[in-house]
């Protein structure tokens, strides 16, 4: 199936299951971070294999299924798990999920993901902000043709990480008292953890977080007109920065107790920011 049959046939079934119901607000949640759905209301659920052609994820901690319903007072589509390139995915699977995002009606997209640490006062269990990246993966999902239906052939990068939004949420923050860090993230293909020569590189250049995902989704969301807020839950220190080994296992649980933070500021952000975030 093409990209354009996938985000069509994909949106009329979840427009069947959801009559009348028009997402402003696209959540993308990373590894162990689906518990932001339990807080929303008047959901509907709909099982990634349900949609024909719609990329699943078989990596553990990513449920794999499409939530629709009220968040803090603002109507979400929420994708509880995400694919990865490493996965051995096609960037056009990157593009069907972004892309029906906009289909469906979303203006802003909120971007969740796991990150090491490469800053040793950032530690695990908290939550960063990132308004700026690199991008290590040495490819763009945008490679091939252009498709002017939904954006310019070179799309400029610059606020990608939007700036005002980013102020809402740190004002959030400090009403809550939760600690809140920015940060540049490094996106990596993995699925290796770096080794410490690379993080040693990546500080030099000014990395504060590193992951494995949300550029690729960044770029799409912004060749389409998409408004991003990206917030990295931290799972561990980077390599070489603790004695700690890095694992999976371990990322998961730290994921669950950054989850909770997270959960919090993202219903908070949705509730004060709701006219906003429906212009």
């Amino acid at each position: 199936m093409s990209i354009h049959s996938v985000i069509v046939e994909g949106s009329e079934i979840i427009r069947q299951k959801a009559p009348d119901f028009v997402p402003k607000v696209g959540l993308i949640l990373g590894s162990g971070l689906g518990g932001i759905t339990d807080s929303m209301k008047n959901k509907v659920v709909i099982p990634y294999q349900d949609l024909p052609g719609f990329p699943v994820s078989a990596v553990m901690g990513h449920a794999g299924k499409l939530v629709l319903g009220t968040l803090g007072g603002v109507s979400v589509v929420c994708l509880s798990g995400r694919v990865h390139l490493y996965e051995g995915k096609s960037p056009d699977a990157i593009k069907i999920i972004i892309r029906m995002l906009k289909h469906l009606g979303c203006l802003t997209v909120i971007l969740t993901n796991a990150a090491g640490s490469l800053r040793p006062e950032v530690t695990p269990g908290n939550v960063s902000l990132i308004y700026d990246h690199l991008n290590f993966m040495w490819t763009n999902p945008l490679i091939g043709p252009n498709d002017d239906e939904f954006g310019d052939r070179f799309p400029s990068l610059e606020n990608a990480y939007d700036e005002n939004l980013r102020i809402k949420m740190k004002a959030v923050a400090r009403e809550l008292d939760y600690p809140l860090t920015e940060g540049v993230y490094a996106a990596v293909m993995g699925p290796c953890f770096e080794t410490a020569a690379e993080i040693r590189a990546y500080r030099t250049l000014g990395v504060d977080l590193v992951g494995m995902s949300t550029v690729p989704e960044v770029i799409v969301a912004r060749h389409c007109g998409l408004k991003v807020l990206a917030i990295s839950a931290i799972t561990n220190m980077a390599t070489g920065i603790s004695k700690e080994p890095v694992a999976h296992d371990q990322v998961l649980i730290q994921a669950d107790i950054a989850g909770k933070k997270l959960c919090r500021l993202i219903e908070i952000f949705l509730e004060r920011n709701k006219h906003g975030l429906s212009e």
